[in-house]
């Protein structure tokens, strides 16, 4: 094969893998999940029975989405309804019906801690609403900050960066925040004077357990002050968060702060749960593309989690471990974390990606590969991009830019890299948020 050949079959490989990454991304469409959930309008009326006045409470990456199909099916049968809608800054738009706050994400700001104020009026107004519909999506916890009694968003935030920087994972973070936060681990359901309270989630969490997702606003919290101590001593940063962080969770070890509302608790009686969209379902959608597309698939992980480098070191054992002489798409999804040991700028997809690259080089066969790991929601940590798509020639061309891929990686500085070498992915905010999708295609 020439140079020029095998460019080109590298060319349709990138072409081919974004395709499969974007089928995904559909399967996660929010209104089309909603809708679905709602069902047609002679079963949304009989469910509504009875029912004269709804409110609707969409938090999250895609609540501007969720929220508008959601208004539309309670047009179509008559329900008087009025809602609420918060969402961070990229994703907002201008929604009929609904009151449309924004905020930051990944990093909370004033604007949430205000908009969570507003959210728990809404829910807690009068006393003669029959249904309260929840639509909760990815981005949730950070969206929606409500610092307990005692303590400021600054308190929130440093216990969180901590808790990030150290590689915690997702459950760890919100086990803590939840105890840190008077909306989240069932705080909304508590304080809803609805009802009922009918909960429809988009999930951005492995394994869809909706006491995890958006830290669980409506759902009981198994988990205890103890165990967010636990995890802030086990992850050897008790003693540097802020001190109201700390005397708040000792406190509530003593008994002296009420528990979060557990599973068990009866305001969860009139409460229901369910999950309309996830990481499972947007992979099997792009194992469905990949297929279309000509490629013998197989599914590596449904479970992708652990630090990104590791992450990305396995998946270069896969590759060496393919079939030969056939076109193969291996696919993963999940959610990887990244232990900061340097002050760069970049993601978990793309630091992934950039480790990937950097592993390949050891593989000595001709096979073409591409391989791609971004986030469904089209933002990967603090930057402008999704992930990254990278192949073969990815270290050599930044190489020839007087690059070294193994120094930016270790001052977790992928952007940069990658920026350079011409392989972000940059799709823009989604509206959706369903974690992570890692597609590796193999010539």
């Amino acid at each position: 094969m020439s140079d020029g050949e095998r460019q080109r079959a590298i060319e349709s490989l990138r072409e081919h893998a974004e395709r499969i990454f974007r089928a995904g991304v559909a399967a996660a469409d929010p209104a089309r999940a909603v809708g679905t959930a709602l069902g047609d309008d002679r079963d949304l009326a009989r469910r509504l029975e009875g029912a004269s006045r709804a409110r609707v409470v969409a938090i999250g990456k895609a609540a501007c989405r969720m929220a508008s199909a959601a208004g539309e099916r309670l047009d179509a049968v008559g329900v008087s309804w009025e809602g609420i809608a918060v969402v961070n800054r990229e994703n907002r738009v201008d929604v009929d019906g609904f009151r449309v706050l924004s905020s930051g994400h990944p990093l909370p700001d004033a604007d949430g801690v205000a908009a969570a104020a507003e959210v728990a009026g809404f829910v807690g107004g009068a006393d003669d609403v029959d249904i309260d519909i929840v639509l909760i999506s990815g981005g949730g916890s950070a969206i929606l900050p409500a610092p307990a009694e005692g303590l400021g968003l600054a308190d929130k935030l440093a216990a969180t960066d901590l808790l990030l920087a150290c590689g915690a994972t997702i459950q760890e973070v919100n086990t803590v925040r939840k105890h840190l936060s008077y909306l989240k681990g069932g705080g909304l359901a508590r304080a809803s004077s609805a009802a009922r309270v009918e909960t429809l989630i988009l999930s951005d969490v492995i394994g869809d357990d909706p006491s995890t997702i958006a830290s669980g606003p409506t759902v009981g919290d198994p988990t205890t002050f103890g165990d967010a101590r636990r995890i802030l001593r086990r992850r050897g940063i008790l003693d540097r968060v802020p001190d109201a962080v700390r005397a708040r969770v000792e406190a509530g070890c003593r008994g002296e702060i009420d528990e979060t509302p557990e599973p068990s608790d009866a305001v969860f009686d009139r409460v229901s749960h369910r999950v309309v969209g996830s990481n499972g379902r947007s992979l099997d959608a792009s194992a469905d593309e990949a297929r279309r597309l000509g490629y013998g698939v197989e599914i590596v992980s449904r479970e992708l989690v652990g630090e990104a480098r590791e992450v990305a070191a396995d998946l270069v054992r896969a590759l060496e471990g393919s079939r030969r002489g056939a076109r193969t798409a291996l696919l993963a999804g999940g959610e990887t974390t990244v232990t900061l040991r340097g002050d760069g700028r970049g993601g978990r997809n793309q630091e992934m990606a950039l480790a990937f690259a950097l592993g390949s080089r050891r593989i000595t066969d001709a096979r073409d590969w591409v391989f791609l790991s971004a986030g469904t929601d089209g933002i990967d940590g603090p930057t402008d991009a999704a992930g990254a798509i990278v192949d073969e020639g990815a270290v050599a061309r930044g190489a020839a830019l007087g690059l070294d891929a193994a120094a930016h990686l270790s001052r977790n500085d992928a952007y940069t890299y990658l920026e350079a070498s011409g392989d972000l992915l940059i799709t823009g905010a989604t509206g959706t948020n369903v974690a992570d999708l890692q597609v590796l295609l193999v010539g």
